[in-house]
């Protein structure tokens, strides 16, 4: 498991994380959007991509240290 962040690919958080997948469907972010990253499919949907990844991160139970 990998550590995602707001340069990794929407798919990566989903297969990494699954529990995001929740989140990615109620904004609307296309999940399966070809490798694109978490700021770019944010910045196409016109959200605030440091809000989505600290939503990301609450719904994971134990996520990766950032050691």
């Amino acid at each position: 498991m990998i550590s995602c962040d707001l340069d990794s690919s929407v798919p990566d958080w989903v297969i990494d994380y699954p529990a995001t997948l929740a989140v990615f469907q109620k904004l609307g972010i296309d999940y399966s959007c070809g490798g694109k990253s978490l700021a770019y499919a944010c910045r196409e949907r016109g959200l605030d991509a440091k809000r989505v990844l600290q939503e990301l991160w609450r719904c994971i139970p134990n996520p990766p240290s950032s050691e």
